[in-house]
């Protein structure tokens, strides 16, 4: 074991289950913990298991009152209040949902807390990532915001910059609702416009307010955009942002709902796009962060095909022990996903795209590029006021 690296991971957190035909399926978690172990990372890692985030730690971002609301949904899902959001055909309300919810807020919050106080240099909560949930409501999958939440411990424990970077197709409204005023935090999200896709926000005209003005940043992108565009974007936005806010911590959240086969979005980004853009965010960590890094999961809904490969390709990144694009999948994994979901899996860790490539952004702006036009109103938004040029 390196001891550079923490998994969180309790089984448990399975139990994080709407139902049958939701498709948030909680077989996507299991099935990436078993492929993480069938390459051997979990060897490569500390594997440890926080306890559930308790009222204090959930009231750093929660309302007392929503609190209380998903305590009594949970314990009688037929009671769940929808003015919260709870029994919502988004978030059904079921029992122990109180309970499993904070368990995996406690492993991103867990998480925060290993890398801060350097029991490790980075830390993975793929459970985690559940960005839409609000202050006072659940939405779009998601009941208690564990991104924000380990966000919040980073800034009691005394972080002063924390830079929270999310890549999953659907914008981070959650958290960037959380620090909208608060200038320690800097909030980047590349996702699908809102003209297409929930949660219909993350414009590039959201910048934050108050002496936060220019903490928030939205790259709304085209639907339709595959590799070479996602790539520009990510590269021509974030990594000058990152250097300029120079964060003590970094917080990526990695969605792995903008691949091509995700049956609830409409980008087309492949597996190996997805993985170049973790190798980024873990270089970013140890160029502007001394290396202090947490990763967290999100969305994804091709939970065969998809997700689990991606979520051990960062479990690797992690570890120090990246799994190359081209490597076979262990058949034993590829049995135990067949005797799980009766559908066949992959073979590779690739979609057979890598290396992925992409025009760096000073290599010339095409003003009728539907995807150049988005990535300049992102930085024509925000760029100024952080004192760079657009």
């Amino acid at each position: 074991m390196s001891g550079r690296a923490q998994l969180m991971w309790d089984e448990a957190v399975t139990g994080y289950d709407f139902g049958r035909d939701h498709p948030m399926d909680p077989v996507r978690l299991a099935l990436t913990r078993s492929l993480v172990g069938a390459f051997g990372l979990d060897r490569e890692v500390k594997v440890v298991a926080a306890k559930a985030a308790g009222p204090s730690t959930l009231r750093l971002v929660h309302r007392e009152d929503y609190i209380e609301a998903v305590r009594a949904a949970s314990a009688d899902p037929a009671a769940a209040d929808q003015s919260y959001g709870l029994g919502t055909m988004d978030d059904p309300a079921f029992a122990g949902m109180h309970e499993v919810s904070a368990l995996i807020a406690g492993q991103s919050v867990g998480a925060a807390e290993a890398v801060w106080r350097g029991e490790a240099l980075h830390a993975v909560n793929f459970a985690g990532g559940l960005h839409h949930a609000m202050p006072g409501a659940a939405s779009g999958f998601c009941v208690y915001n564990d991104a924000s939440l380990a966000i919040a411990r980073l800034l009691e424990l005394g972080a002063e910059r924390v830079a929270y970077v999310d890549v999953d197709v659907h914008h981070g409204d959650g958290v960037q609702a959380a620090f909208w005023e608060d200038p320690r935090v800097l909030t980047i999200s590349l996702h699908e416009h809102p003209r297409t896709l929930f949660p219909q926000t993350g414009w590039p005209e959201e910048t934050g307010a108050g002496s936060a003005e220019g903490g928030a940043v939205n790259v709304a992108l085209p639907a339709g955009t595959g590799d070479a565009g996602w790539l520009r974007a990510f590269h021509s936005v974030v990594p000058e942002l990152i250097a300029d806010f120079r964060p003590q911590v970094l917080v990526t959240q990695h969605g792995a709902d903008t691949h091509f086969e995700d049956p609830l979005a409409h980008l087309a980004v492949s597996l190996d796009a997805q993985r170049a853009v973790q190798v980024a965010c873990h270089e970013l960590a140890h160029e502007y962060a001394d290396g202090r890094w947490v990763a967290l999961g999100g969305g994804g809904y091709a939970v065969v095909e998809v997700v689990p490969r991606s979520w051990t390709h960062l479990v690797g990144i992690a570890a120090g022990r990246p799994v190359e694009p081209t490597t076979m999948i262990p058949e034993e994994w590829r049995q135990q996903v067949y005797a799980r979901t009766r559908q066949p899996a992959p073979r590779r860790m690739t979609d057979g795209r890598w290396p992925v490539s992409w025009a760096a952004w000073d290599e010339g702006y095409d003003p009728a590029d539907r995807l150049d036009q988005a990535i300049l109103a992102a930085r024509r938004a925000v760029f100024p006021l952080r004192g760079l040029l657009p």
